[in-house]
């Protein structure tokens, strides 16, 4: 399992999630969630555009990753965020994965200080801890990657995500995943065309799996891999799914990206 990138990533995770317990006051989290009054509902915006009949994009905002390495030398996430928004995108992702995104669990709140977007904290999410901290920077919702957890801790992370009132990302990559995560019945389902332990993307993904899905009540989201407006039509046309995760194609040509033209 050494070339096991999602393994490698937990690893280092817990290591840092443990170490911020120890600094980190729960009460505190608590006080900083009360007073902060940037809260939007994630599920909600997207669930009013399905609808509509409308298509969703959340547009991710990231620094590097281990499939691309840097993608943006001069990151600047407040700044792309609002690129995001004159651009109509429905919500945003931000990667606040430190060691292999080089991302920042601030870079939440600085977003939301001045733009008014539902914002999913887009990081690997393996410790109840996790929620109230991404909650007390403004996040609204949170990522559950089945790959990453065992069932009765992606069973406690729901639970809890829940109980802070916050939407849940339950995220898969296989048949057998997707069927597990039909139990999560208030959780929008991604569908990640990406192996987070190869970091292999097919798009085929999608179509393999999306049938399994079919009767989940929340909104399902195709993930990752898509490259252009084309991509994103055949997936709405064969598929019926609405709403679509976009990091790198939009991030690699974020002034004139022709993507967003779906909206």
């Amino acid at each position: 399992m050494a070339d096991n990138i999602l393994e490698k990533i937990i690893k280092k995770k817990a290591v840092y999630i443990n170490q911020l317990k120890k600094t980190v006051d729960l009460s505190n989290l608590k006080d900083l969630i009360s007073a902060n009054n940037s809260y939007l509902n994630f599920k909600e915006k997207i669930s009013t555009n399905i609808n509509e009949n409308k298509i969703s994009i959340i547009a991710e905002i990231k620094k590097a990753s281990p499939s691309a390495g840097v993608i943006i030398n001069d990151y600047n996430p407040v700044e792309i965020a609002n690129i995001y928004y004159k651009n109509n995108s429905t919500c945003l992702s931000v990667l606040t994965e430190e060691d292999f995104f080089l991302g920042k669990i601030d870079h939440i709140r600085q977003i939301k200080e001045k733009i008014r977007l539902p914002i999913l904290c887009k990081d690997f999410f393996i410790d109840k801890f996790q929620i109230p901290l991404a909650k007390s920077y403004g996040a609204d919702a949170i990522l559950i990657i089945l790959a990453g957890v065992k069932e009765n801790l992606a069973d406690e992370l729901y639970n809890e995500a829940l109980k802070y009132e916050m939407s849940i990302i339950v995220e898969v990559h296989t048949v057998e995943e997707a069927k597990k995560a039909l139990k999560f019945k208030e959780a929008l389902i991604g569908i990640n065309n990406r192996n987070l332990k190869t970091l292999e993307t097919n798009i085929t993904t999608t179509y393999d799996i999306h049938n399994v899905l079919i009767n989940h009540k929340g909104p399902l989201i195709s993930e990752s891999g898509i490259k252009n407006k084309e991509e994103l039509l055949d997936l709405k046309r064969n598929t019926s799914i609405k709403t679509f995760l976009i990091g790198e194609s939009l991030l690699k040509n974020l002034d004139n990206n022709s993507i967003f033209s779906v909206l």
